[in-house]
């Protein structure tokens, strides 16, 4: 994490700020939908999602809120656009979190009325700037939505709340544009201390939203900036925590199994592909801090793959399982399976 110190604010059971990046995912299901709803909060639960995000479009979907809560332990965030009494009503139902911006709600009273409800329920309010919702004349200053036009907007949405003393605040300024949306996030840091929430907007599909996500999310994490994150994916929004999780893990940024394996090669003898991705599900549920490496040969086994806690090698009508990068002894492709699974038990 940077030197920087950033405010701390608290959602929930839980405190952005506090040294640990949360991972959170937004609810795909109609609003309409409770039963739906609550069954896909208990998957993104069940997944690793610390923070879950649902809209409320209206006065009918308010009722998600106890649904959900009665249901998951994570914080829920309540995502309201221009309608102020909407946000309102989600804090006295119990909401740990708005979504909300303060410049689209309407007149400085609206504006005061959110700002005094949340705070009398400790409810923290999100800013959520994006490039293709800016201010008319903040656009035509900027002729586009660049890094500057997200800060300036972020900044009057974030004085509007503290004219009336709220500062329970969390920033978010998104871009499609992975290069815009790096820079904007870079200079909104050096602009404030409020927490920052990360994620590419309309990252797109699988495929391209991850590569999108990894870069504009990841870069940003490297730098010590931010301290919640969402993998914006169209697709199961359990697949945004999985992914938001493996960032994190792969710059080291929080615990459980980190698993390596080798591309392969002409030297491979073994089935490693599918090998790797049986051994890659089976560690799915394992709750331990190490390294599992499965690799295609020898040269790119122990040696290459020495820092592993434990891994496996194809060999030449065997496989190798090692730990630390010492052979502790040679299998059959059946039975290596078994036995690495065997051995990681014991660590």
């Amino acid at each position: 994490m940077a030197d920087k110190s950033v405010r701390k604010v608290k959602i929930g059971n839980l405190t952005l700020g506090d040294g640990r990046i949360y991972v959170q995912s937004m609810l795909n299901t109609r609003a309409d939908d409770i039963e739906g709803s609550v069954k896909q909060a208990i998957a993104l639960e069940r997944a690793g999602c610390e923070i879950i995000r649902a809209s409320i479009p209206n006065e009918e979907a308010l009722e998600l809120i106890p649904a959900i809560k009665n249901e998951v332990s994570v914080p829920l965030v309540a995502d309201i656009h221009f309608n102020h009494k909407l946000a309102i009503a989600a804090c006295e139902r119990g909401v740990d979190k708005v979504r909300i911006n303060p410049g689209n709600i309407g007149d400085m009273a609206k504006v005061k009325a959110v700002a005094d409800c949340c705070r009398s329920h400790n409810v923290p309010i999100r800013i959520g700037v994006n490039s293709g919702s800016l201010e008319k004349e903040i656009l035509a200053k900027y002729g586009s939505p660049t890094p500057e036009a997200l800060c300036e907007s972020a900044m009057k949405h974030i004085e509007l709340l503290e004219r009336f003393d709220f500062n329970d605040i969390v920033v978010s300024i998104k871009s499609s544009d992975v290069r815009r949306n790096i820079a904007a996030y870079r200079l909104m840091s050096e602009m404030t201390d409020y927490p920052l929430h990360l994620g590419v907007t309309e990252a797109g599909t699988y495929n391209m939203g991850l590569v999108k996500s990894s870069i504009g999310i990841g870069s940003l994490l490297a730098d010590g900036i931010g301290e919640t994150i969402r993998v914006s994916l169209t697709d199961d929004p359990v697949k945004e925590v999985e992914a938001g999780i493996s960032i994190l893990k792969a710059l080291n940024l929080r615990g459980g199994v980190k698993f390596v394996s080798c591309p392969t090669c002409g030297r491979t003898k073994i089935d490693l592909i599918s090998l790797a991705n049986k051994v890659e599900k089976a560690l799915s549920d394992v709750d331990k801090d190490i390294t599992v490496a499965v690799m295609g040969c020898a040269v790119n086994g122990p040696g290459e793959a020495k820092e592993a806690d434990i891994g496996l090698a194809g060999g030449d009508g065997s496989v190798l399982i090692f730990k630390k990068g010492e052979i502790i002894g040679k299998y059959s492709e059946g039975d290596a399976f078994t036995v690495l699974l065997s051995e990681i038990d014991k660590l």
